[in-house]
């Protein structure tokens, strides 16, 4: 896949991600708030593994460096310079994160997810901006 696609993809999986976060702040409180929040976690597992593959076809391209997961790749953009220090520990936290969402039937999971989630979110809006930016997009 084209790296220009990837981003693309990328760029819609975060607003739609943003719009679900939306309605469930939202309609937090009521009896819609658990659907719209387990449909934030869902939108936000969809937005980390595009983020991570576009991040891979970045890294290759751009950097010519080859990373086969997302905490390699992380890593490699941190060292190529593109991130903050406390960045990659955040985009690490939100792979572990991706991860623990399999159990997100449980409550207080679901819940320590969806609150992290604005964090995310600017995270997410970070890394594509640095991505747009150094490819002219």
């Amino acid at each position: 896949m084209a790296l220009k696609k990837q981003i693309e993809d990328f760029s819609q999986a975060l607003a739609r991600l943003k719009e679900a976060y939306l309605l469930a702040e939202e309609n937090r409180g009521s009896r819609y708030y658990e659907f719209f929040r387990d449909s934030s976690i869902q939108r936000f597992e969809f937005t980390v593994e595009i983020m991570w593959k576009a991040i891979k076809g970045y890294m290759g391209e751009v950097e010519g460096i080859t990373c086969r997961s997302p905490k390699s790749c992380i890593r490699d953009f941190f060292s190529a310079g593109y991130l903050t220090e406390r960045e990659p520990r955040d985009l690490l936290l939100m792979i572990d994160d991706r991860s623990r969402t399999v159990h997100t039937y449980h409550e207080e999971v679901a819940e320590d997810i969806f609150r992290r989630l604005g964090l995310y979110i600017n995270l997410f809006d970070r890394v594509l901006g640095v991505m747009e930016e150094n490819l002219s997009l």
